[in-house]
């Protein structure tokens, strides 16, 4: 849908609010996964496709099949991250990305994570084929 190659690697902002962490001020661990899904329907919009209207023309959605999270350092609460996503593979019906959980202020890296999405029916929850447009969009990012 875009004109334009899209950048291999997409970055979010995100500021971690006090509903982010635990008791201690940290980032609660699981937190990180949603931090990695938004830069990912980020990613996805800035193709020019919205999660909601895939579902409701194409019937398709996407679910997590696989993550690897290695935790380095801790994000605080009111830090400032650049959380970023990179396609890295595709097929017909699944994509992997890496993500990155940086700190702006020092650069230093909290989380990495690999995460491999099944583009699936909304119907029968099976694997389902991207379209040929959403198809031809990724591989301009690839």
């Amino acid at each position: 849908m875009s004109d334009s190659q899209a950048e291999p690697i997409f970055s979010l902002p995100v500021r971690v609010y006090y509903e982010d962490t635990d008791s201690g001020g940290v980032v609660y661990y699981a937190n990180y996964l949603r931090f990695m899904e938004r830069a990912r329907a980020e990613w996805l919009r800035s193709l020019g496709f919205e999660q909601d209207v895939l579902q409701r023309h194409e019937g398709l959605v996407f679910a997590v099949q696989r993550a690897e999270i290695q935790y380095l350092r801790p994000a605080i609460f009111n830090d400032l991250l650049a959380v970023t996503a990179k396609l890295c593979a595709r097929g017909a019906a699944s994509m992997v990305f890496e993500h990155e959980v940086r700190r702006e202020s020092d650069a230093t890296i909290c989380c990495r994570g690999r995460i491999k999405l099944a583009c699936l029916s909304d119907r029968t929850l099976r694997p389902k084929r991207m379209s040929d447009e959403l198809l031809a969009e990724i591989a301009n990012v690839l």
